[in-house]
């Protein structure tokens, strides 16, 4: 079997341990790791710095989307941008998204969040074919797991994280060999049903309407709570007041 080539193209701590690992494992796998793409987050620090990793293993560092090589696989994990077709077909085997949510039922983002404003009791994360949609193609790997009871959004997250990263390492050996079933979502949202966020949605659900029942605020605070941003709060004579987001 000829040496699979594959572009990378991912950001944030799970970007950076999903590429630390492909990085370990790539002559046992027998491939070739022709380029990464990563939009620099400051606020995630030096450790978890991917152009660096990158060059310190003679990786290339690809400037664009648009300067994507040709290649066998482009792997995308937690990448900020949405590709167009014309790149996704720069894969001639398949592209693939790891999204930290179980699909169909949160597209997009703020998938934490919503998960516990809905009141789900599982939630989960998903290896995915790219196509110009946002979180739309087929399913070729799912790892679910159950939601524990009054779960905050760091602590789900923490938890999607160490899915993620497992499934990661899990199937990525089945990825580069091509031993998968594509899976429509459109199979699945009888069963699951389906949503897609945007990023700013997350504003409007963190003003709390302190007239609304405690468990619905309850569930609002831990669901927005996320240590390092903006807490949820209520308006009092156009003030913000901020709930203090202490877990007990």
């Amino acid at each position: 079997m000829p040496q699979k080539r594959i572009v990378f193209l991912g950001s944030k701590p799970i970007g950076f341990e999903c590429f630390a690992y492909l990085l370990s494992v790539k002559e046992a796998l027998d491939i070739e790791i022709c380029g990464i793409l990563t939009n620099v987050r400051k606020e995630f620090g030096a450790a978890h710095d991917l152009n660096t990793l990158a060059t310190e293993r003679n990786i290339p560092i690809i400037a664009d989307v648009e300067d994507i090589p040709e290649c066998d696989i482009l792997y995308s994990v937690q990448y900020n941008k949405i590709l167009k077709q014309v790149q996704i077909e720069k894969a001639s085997q398949v592209a693939v998204n790891l999204h930290m949510a179980p699909l169909p039922e949160y597209r997009g983002s703020n998938q934490f969040s919503f998960a516990i404003i809905d009141g789900k009791k599982e939630f989960g994360t998903t290896l995915h074919i790219m196509d110009s949609r946002i979180d739309h193609g087929d399913i070729l790997f799912q790892k679910r797991f159950a939601i524990p009871d009054n779960c905050w959004v760091n602590n789900l997250y923490e938890l999607t994280f160490d899915a993620s990263l497992s499934l990661f390492k899990e199937t990525l050996a089945d990825i580069v060999s091509g031993n998968y079933t594509a899976t429509p979502q459109s199979a699945l949202e009888e069963q699951y049903g389906t949503s897609l966020h945007y990023r700013d949605e997350i504003n409007e659900l963190k003003c709390i309407d302190i007239n609304w029942d405690k468990e619905k605020i309850n569930r609002y605070i831990r669901a927005t709570s996320m240590p390092g941003f903006e807490p949820p709060y209520y308006l009092e004579d156009g003030k913000k007041m901020y709930f203090s987001g202490e877990q007990s």
